[in-house]
């Protein structure tokens, strides 16, 4: 009696690649529609995914969760062939750009977690002073009061939030 061997199946349904990557199948169709990934289709016109959609689902996973952009993660996907994994030296330079984005992000949240602590200590009772709102004391130059607040003067600063 000859043994079977359990070989990994060639393509997948959109319900196997839900199931082992942790995303809906609506999920996919959207990737899918955003040119993340790609399928094909069987002679009865089911899509049917190659097993490399499921490190690509991983990547864009991994990227959601740091909030990496869609768009950047489809440009960042763009020069990589779809059903051709990615090899250790794309993987690196796809991290490489993405943690330059991460380290900005890092910079200016800290920057406004800093801006944060100054303000709590004004109590936002003086505009003037505060670096969040009111750098510089540029709505000091419009008038008197609470510009910010007047309905009239929205208009004139859309720029100013």
């Amino acid at each position: 009696m000859k043994k079977e061997r359990n070989y990994p199946k060639p393509v997948l349904t959109p319900g196997e690649v839900a199931r082992r990557s942790g995303v809906a199948v609506s999920a996919l169709h959207f990737y899918e529609t955003k040119g993340l990934i790609f399928s094909t289709r069987n002679s009865g016109n089911q899509r049917r995914y190659s097993r490399d959609v499921l490190r690509r689902v991983a990547i864009i996973k991994i990227a959601q969760r740091i909030g990496i952009p869609l768009a950047t993660v489809s440009d960042s996907l763009d020069h990589i062939p779809p059903d051709k994994r990615m090899s250790t030296t794309e993987w690196d330079a796809l991290t490489q750009h993405w943690r330059e984005e991460l380290d900005k992000r890092i910079e200016t949240l800290t920057r406004l977690r800093n801006d944060l602590d100054g303000c709590i200590g004004c109590g936002c009772l003086s505009m003037r002073d505060c670096p969040l709102r009111n750098p510089g004391d540029r709505l000091g130059q419009q008038g008197s009061g609470a510009v910010l607040l007047d309905p009239e003067q929205d208009d004139k600063h859309p720029s100013v939030e």
